[in-house]
């Protein structure tokens, strides 16, 4: 097995035995993205020099036996992650020069656990979308098949995770943006519940939803990350001062005698029946592993897509207005655009300066016209949603909606430990094929719901249909991070 192939369990104990170093790793990460990036486009900024810097001082770390589990480990973060010194754009025009002056709260734990940042990974633009499409820098595509996407919105983390560029990646998930592409690319991917790890330095989209985690090649890979990169942050107050258990303690225990729900719901009429299938199969064999499995009903998964898309919108639209040319780097400064080799490209120039106009509306029409068709569709709505005269129709009636869906939840879990259901209704879709937003919106239907409510729920895969990957989801109750590993270990 390469370096770049192993799980983090694997090479934290090749490290510390001394059977290769941090760095020795971190160039055999470095050498797969050079070699694969420009097919699969699913990392937008490599930090070679700093990520090469900081394995040295791993290796001085594990030298010395003050080594952590994370110590040398190699990895990449979402591109909506704010890095110090290194570009973030959130896949945009209009961040396309942006150099961020701080660490997001995440990326500072690791960098103080003494992990490797490669560089930072491809999205659908501000984190909307399900498939990576809306990247302002071109789309990344599936490692398993070129012509299909690899998910989204952290599409790009999802790739590299599949393709072997690091060892695990940071996503984040507002609707399923973390289990989505990990269910399309074969990997393990966890939202922790809403207010377990700090959002902090991560640019906005639902704020109310919006959740840091990791993707991995393992269950155990994941809880090891989780473990480092949750708790309270006096900088996001929405971060809850509830202790983070000992997962991996946790996931050495039986299954036997957990109750598993089933929602009928999450069967819908219409689904690839060969992805339930696979689903129903990863089902049986937690019942023949001990669990005890139990029909349930969540009645209002049916409400969950129009309450989360006149929530999110409404949120994106206050959220991007800080976007005005005048706070951040204007788009006169050099676009970094992407040629056909994936490397930047200075030449290009926008001239919406703000010293080329006196009129404040027209240099917001200039600058905002950067914003790519999906942020623009989510900014009308939203603006439309929050409007005088609809607020109460739309905003604040999604809102009663949201509480019935998180009141079910609740309902359920005084019966079960987790809730099982597909991740997505059908496997990686080919490019293009999704073109009404409406069908793409769909692809988040299993998972939006436990978003609303807040809860923790992580996608593993269960399967292989047409040569594709198939990922089956267990949600868990609030804060309850270690049950949900505990089922999904069975898996990966």
């Amino acid at each position: 097995m390469k370096l770049n192939e192993l799980t983090i369990k694997q090479a934290y104990e090749g490290l510390t035995k001394g059977e290769f170093t941090a760095v020795e790793l971190a160039k055999a990460c470095l050498a797969e993205i050079k070699k694969r990036n420009q097919a699969l486009n699913a990392v937008l900024t490599i930090c070679e020099e700093e990520a090469l810097a900081e394995a040295k001082a791993a290796d001085k770390r594990i030298k010395a036996g003050t080594a952590k589990e994370l110590t040398g480990i190699p990895y990449l973060a979402k591109d909506n992650y704010l890095t110090k010194g290194v570009r973030t754009t959130a896949a945009s025009k209009i961040l396309a020069n942006y150099i961020a002056p701080y660490d997001a709260t995440v990326i500072k734990k690791l960098r103080q656990a003494g992990a490797v940042l490669l560089g930072k990974t491809n999205l659908d633009e501000f984190a909307h979308g399900s498939s990576t499409e809306n990247s302002a820098f071109g789309p990344t595509k599936n490692p398993h098949d070129l012509t299909r996407v690899p998910g989204g919105s952290s599409g790009g983390s999802a790739a590299a995770v599949a393709a072997n560029f690091c060892i695990f990646a940071l996503g984040t998930d507002t609707g399923g943006s973390i289990r989505h592409p990990a269910a399309f690319c074969g990997v393990v991917g966890l939202k922790p519940t809403y207010g377990r790890a700090s959002r902090f330095g991560i640019i906005a989209m639902t704020s109310s939803t919006d959740a840091p985690g990791p993707i991995a090649k393992t269950v155990a890979d994941a809880a090891m990350v989780q473990a480092v990169i949750s708790g309270r942050d006096q900088n996001d107050f929405t971060t809850a001062d509830v202790p983070a258990v000992d997962y991996e303690k946790e996931m050495g225990k039986n299954i036997k005698g957990v109750k598993v729900g089933v929602p009928h719901e999450y069967f819908l009429a219409g689904m690839n029946k060969a992805v339930e299938d696979k689903v129903k199969e990863a089902i049986e064999s937690l019942r023949q592993k001990g669990a005890e499995i139990i029909n349930i009903s969540l009645p209002h998964t049916k409400s969950a897509l129009p309450v989360y898309y006149i929530i999110t919108p409404s949120e994106v639209s206050s959220n991007l207005g800080r976007y005005d040319g005048i706070r951040y780097p204007l788009p006169s400064d050099p676009a970094v655009l992407r040629d056909g080799a994936g490397t930047p490209n200075p030449s290009s120039r926008n001239t919406a300066g703000r010293g080329e106009t006196a009129d404040l509306m027209e240099l917001y029409k200039k600058n905002r016209a950067l914003f790519g068709a999906e942020a623009k569709r989510r900014i009308m709505l939203g603006t439309y949603a929050l409007s005088a005269g609809y607020y109460d129709a739309y905003y604040l009636q999604a809102q009663k909606v949201r509480t019935i869906i998180i009141e079910e939840f609740e309902a359920a879990f005084k019966e079960v430990d987790v809730i099982i259901t597909p991740t997505t209704p059908d496997i990686a879709f080919k490019f293009g094929a999704n073109k009404d937003p409406l069908k793409m919106y769909l692809e988040d239907i299993f998972t939006l719901s436990s978003s609303l409510a807040g809860l923790p729920a992580i996608s593993v895969p269960c399967g292989i249909v047409d040569k594709m990957p198939v990922g089956c989801q267990i949600i868990g109750r609030k804060f309850e991070e270690g049950m949900v590993m505990r089922v999904a270990g069975r898996f990966a």
